[in-house]
């Protein structure tokens, strides 16, 4: 069972206190105490993060159109090379026409720059005979061979401008491909802007398409978490939004280049999203497990206090208080009671963090198995009192009552004043 309900339980307490005051009795303070542990506090880093789809990527046009059709809807699944929209094609048509056109001119003209060019070296071939004879001057041979250059040159035009020509057709055929506008991958359809009349570029997002049954969750590593965080190393990922689930992966991959200035880098987390708890564009907390503390006490951090009077920080230790074994077996399975103690001496014992993790810390200067003051504190510290009635709780109990949002908590004292608001009628109208 969670803690009880502190505010609801110190209002009682402190009812009561009030009765013993009008009748001249000291106060007792009533606590919670937990006790302390011995072993190694996980390191860990808590980062934020942001979700995105395996394989997301923005869908742009790669030409200018109205969008003429769409075939999609944001939640479709698709597969890759799936249509999701038509654009206008009119034009583009008209374009890719005119360029295979322009082809056939220019394959006309390199026929005739191949025609001119035989006809140039039949004649010179003819001349040279003659030339071999004596019946030819060397003047008409070498205008025949510059003839025969010119024709080259011509014929070599010609060619290039045919591959000119192709290249224009191809390109004009792939502007009209490009009016089908397929998915890249295979996933589902979100985030659609398209509407059937809208005037599209290629700066135009039209949809962005996912794989949402695969997420990752990319986090920023500042230069000094580099020196000890690495691939591998587990991670726990949680959020408001996934209540009471915490998602387990590992660090899948880090960049090893820092960005300029800010000499940050990111990691990506890839995480099986099967059952749909993460949603891309979602914010997560993160938590890098990196390693783990010496050996030393461990305490909640909710036994952590600060004397408003002296400054110092330490804990209040209930010195003379002890609990039967069968007790704390119970204490050990999770199993809180509700019975107070008789009073019992409290001591405020400054120590010195070592370690701090998420719900714990470790310290110097309790020992392991001490009984620290988790709730109440500033009951005793505002008395002054050296005595408490204590109430031992499970160590998990504490853990539990430390990770509730204040919400939560609300929520519960809320429930537990109901509940005995309830029991006080039945009472009554036994």
């Amino acid at each position: 069972m969670v803690t009880i309900s502190t505010a609801a339980f110190f209002q009682a307490c402190g009812s009561e206190d009030a009765e013993n005051t009008n009748i001249n009795t000291t106060v007792v303070p009533a606590v919670e105490a937990v006790q302390a542990q011995f072993g190694g506090l996980p390191l860990e880093e808590r980062l934020n993060g942001i979700v995105s789809a395996s394989n997301q990527v923005d869908i742009y046009p790669r030409i200018s159109a109205p969008i003429e059709e769409i075939y999609v809807q944001d939640g479709d699944i698709v597969s890759q090379g799936d249509p999701l929209l038509k654009l206008r094609d009119s034009e583009y048509r008209e374009r890719l026409r005119q360029a295979e056109a322009n082809l056939r001119i220019t394959i006309a003209q390199r026929r005739q720059a191949e025609a001119a060019l035989g006809e140039v070296e039949s004649q010179l071939r003819r001349e040279q005979v003659l030339a071999d004879r004596d019946l030819s001057s060397d003047l008409e041979l070498e205008q025949l061979e510059a003839q025969l250059e010119s024709a080259l040159a011509s014929l070599d035009l010609a060619e290039a401008q045919v591959d000119q020509a192709e290249s224009s057709v191809e390109e004009q055929r792939d502007a009209l491909n490009q009016t089908i506008i397929q998915s890249p991958v295979s996933g589902t359809v979100g985030q659609r802007t398209a509407e059937v009349g809208m005037l599209v570029n290629t700066g135009s997002r039209l949809f962005t398409v996912g794989n949402l049954s695969e997420t990752k969750v990319t986090i920023n590593l500042t230069e000094r978490m580099l020196g000890y965080i690495s691939v591998g190393q587990t991670t726990r990922i949680f959020s408001e939004n996934i209540q009471d689930t915490v998602l387990v992966s590992e660090v899948s991959r880090i960049s090893p280049f820092l960005g300029a200035g800010n000499f940050s880098t990111t990691a990506e987390i890839d995480i099986d999203n099967e059952a749909g708890h993460l949603l891309p564009g979602m914010f997560v907390t993160v938590d890098v497990l990196y390693g783990e503390s010496e050996q030393t006490t461990i305490i909640p951090l909710s036994a952590i206090y600060r004397n408003p009077q002296s400054g110092m920080t330490g804990v209040y230790v209930a010195s003379s208080f002890g609990v039967e074994a069968e007790q704390l077996e119970a204490l050990d399975r999770g199993e809180s009671t509700s019975n107070l103690s008789n009073p019992t001496d409290v001591e405020f014992i400054p120590i010195d963090v070592v370690a701090r993790g998420r719900d714990a810390a470790g310290v110097n200067g309790i020992r392991s198995g001490d009984w620290v003051i988790t709730v109440g504190h500033n009951l005793i510290s505002r008395d002054n009192s050296d005595v408490a009635r204590v109430r031992p709780v499970a160590w998990q109990s504490i853990m539990d009552m430390q990770r509730l949002r204040p919400q939560d908590l609300l929520e519960e004292i809320m429930n537990e004043n109901v509940a005995d608001q309830q029991r006080l009628d039945t009472n009554n109208i036994n």
